[in-house]
């Protein structure tokens, strides 16, 4: 039986309370240093791809900034563009908004990114939900969630289109005349419900076709988009049974548009924990774990569930004794704190009954999650290599608890490991973020339509 190689890609910790910023060893969250160590340990591991989170405005508890997690970070594609000259190998992956972006102007960023890295720029395609985020721009509000689907589906089309009307070769550079010169693409047209775009596009084609296409959504319609238009999905699913339900159910949704299961990594986001023995890991995953969710932060985090201040109660006593306000909340600009807060609350009061009573504290640590891969270095590449066999997903996505060196020990100790068990590549063998991936290239559509 062949073994299916894992892929991995490293997430900058941030945008939320995974990072412990508070630690001792914890370095700088917009110190381009730290961006640069954390890639190149990456890419020393042999991942794939180096992912950026992105944030549009900072969140606010009972109307005051949330000032418990790392949340300020600077624009991905920036950093990103900075990163191509620090790295080789590494895909480059940039969260980018499709709510509140052109793609016009996003196409050709992308476009840029592409070049500059020689072929190993990733797009993640997100959408924004709340009227929150929109104050920050001129169009404001929110789209319903099926609209903003049908947004980001009409942009990243408008996108490939407009990275596809430049031919591979279109560029001819003559001595003779000294002319520089694209020869006619024609001009480029787009007429949708979301865009009107016409003209010609200034940016030739990217080395890899298009940029690769990571998408996060867990919804119907976010699964149907993965398996219409993505190459990398970001999955939430990292318990193995979880993992391997949601494996079969978007895979089998690929054929319906003329794609093979390949087509699409499923990469769950994940946490690792390695030490000397698996008792040494358990009990530094648990230190971790009551960083993670400090007191102030279980607090806050009960008062978004509940929709009301809650400071006159004790994080390390008992549940509210009210009942949460089914009302806009306390929370601005969280995805945690949307939906049916009523329903949640009441999954967590009979969790906390089945066991005994738990703190607030204590309930936030076992309701919110734990580390994912926990144990000695044998372990846990034992634990990721049988979850990829039984095809729980194709790789995962690490997201460390430490900025910048979360990763070192993890490549350090478990990389190897994997490598001799034949499951993790030694050596890059691809020139793109496409070829590491086992991604076909796009053919142009001009050339194909011809």
């Amino acid at each position: 039986m062949t073994r299916r190689l894992i892929h991995l890609a490293a997430h900058f910790p941030g945008v939320n309370n995974t990072t412990v910023w508070s630690d001792p060893e914890a370095g700088s969250q917009i110190d381009f240093a730290s961006f640069v160590h954390l890639a190149r340990t990456a890419e020393r591991g042999r991942f794939d791809f180096f992912f950026l989170a992105e944030g549009l405005r900072l969140r606010e508890m009972k109307g005051r900034i949330h000032d418990l997690d790392v949340m300020g970070r600077p624009e991905s594609l920036t950093v990103l563009a900075a990163l191509a000259g620090a790295t080789t190998h590494l895909g480059l992956a940039a969260t980018v908004n499709s709510t509140f972006n052109e793609p016009y102007e996003l196409a050709r960023r992308l476009a840029t990114l592409d070049h500059l890295s020689d072929g190993r720029a990733a797009w993640n395609v997100v959408t924004s939900w709340d009227a929150f985020t929109g104050e920050n721009f001129r169009r404001g509000g929110y789209l319903a969630q099926a609209d903003r689907y049908n947004r980001a589906r009409e942009m990243l089309a408008t996108a490939r289109e407009l990275w596809d009307s430049w031919d591979d070769d279109a560029i001819i550079a003559d001595p003779e005349t000294g002319r520089f010169v694209a020869p006619d693409q024609g001009v480029f047209q787009h007429t949708g419900p979301q865009f009107d775009i016409s003209g010609i596009f200034n940016t030739p084609r990217p080395p890899q076709g298009h940029p690769v296409i990571i998408q996060a959504g867990d919804s119907e319609e976010g699964r149907e988009f993965a398996a219409s238009d993505a190459d990398v999905i970001f999955s939430r699913h990292s318990a193995l049974e979880e993992g391997r339900a949601f494996f079969k159910d978007v895979k089998s949704r690929l054929a319906k548009y003329g794609r093979h299961p390949d087509d699409l990594k499923i990469l769950p986001a994940v946490t690792v924990v390695v030490a000397d023995t698996d008792a040494e890991a358990a009990e530094e995953a648990a230190r971790i774990r009551r960083a993670q969710v400090s007191a102030p932060t279980a607090l806050a985090y009960v008062e978004g569930i509940w929709g009301r201040d809650l400071s006159a109660y004790d994080p390390d006593g008992p549940l509210p004794d009210v009942e949460p306000d089914p009302g806009e909340g306390v929370s601005r600009g969280r995805a945690q704190f949307r939906g049916d807060r009523v329903a949640v609350a009441r999954r967590w009061r009979e969790l906390w009954d089945a066991r005994g009573g738990l703190t607030i504290r204590e309930l936030v640590i076992e309701a919110t999650g734990r580390q994912t891969f926990v144990g000695a270095p044998a372990t846990v590449a034992a634990q990721m290599d049988d979850y990829v066999q039984s095809e729980g997903s194709d790789g995962f996505i690490l997201v460390p608890h430490l900025t910048p060196t979360g990763l070192d020990a993890f490549v350090d100790r478990v990389v190897p490991l994997l490598q001799e068990r034949g499951s993790l590549r030694a050596e890059y063998t691809g020139t793109t973020l496409r070829d590491n991936l086992g991604l076909a290239a796009p053919r142009p559509r001009r050339k194909a339509d011809a």
